[in-house]
């Protein structure tokens, strides 16, 4: 027995087809172009409890996964920073002031242990300041807010 399709029933298969296969692809396709945002942005920046400039590095592969001084482990992917006296968990904004490009960051460690820097940023927040090609720039610290005392 031979099988002959004549245009209607391709038109059909074709159609079926895309509906079967066709809309699941369109849609996973698309859906790879949205991203949400990673955090809502507030209406009105705060206002920073103190700032000052500094000179700004950062740090990445060889301490991934190296236990901070907070305790907790380094994670070079993530908004954290080491500096040698904020209260670990203040929430500072990194303003690079070359480029104007911020970026919120926690501090989690100690550091830097040179005397010229201020502040140790991850690779990260490094990159999304622009200083991954340099390694360091002028930044403008912006402390935001202290970690509550128990």
């Amino acid at each position: 027995m031979r099988w002959t399709l004549d245009a209607s029933a391709i038109r059909r298969l074709t159609r079926t087809a895309f509906v079967a296969f066709g809309w699941p692809l369109l849609i996973l396709v698309s859906a790879l172009g949205l991203q949400g945002p990673l955090a809502a942005r507030p209406a009105v920046a705060p206002k920073p409890i103190k700032t000052w400039t500094g000179v700004a590095s950062w740090y990445g592969p060889n301490f991934q996964g190296r236990t901070t001084a907070s305790g907790e482990p380094y994670d070079m992917f993530a908004p954290t920073a080491a500096h040698a006296w904020l209260p670990f968990g203040s929430l500072i904004r990194v303003v690079n002031l070359k480029t104007g490009r911020s970026q919120l960051v926690r501090i989690n460690d100690r550091g830097p242990n040179l005397d010229d820097r201020e502040l140790d940023v991850s690779f990260l927040a490094a990159s999304r300041l622009g200083l991954l090609d340099r390694g360091l720039a002028k930044v403008r610290i912006e402390l935001l807010e202290e970690p509550t005392r128990p």
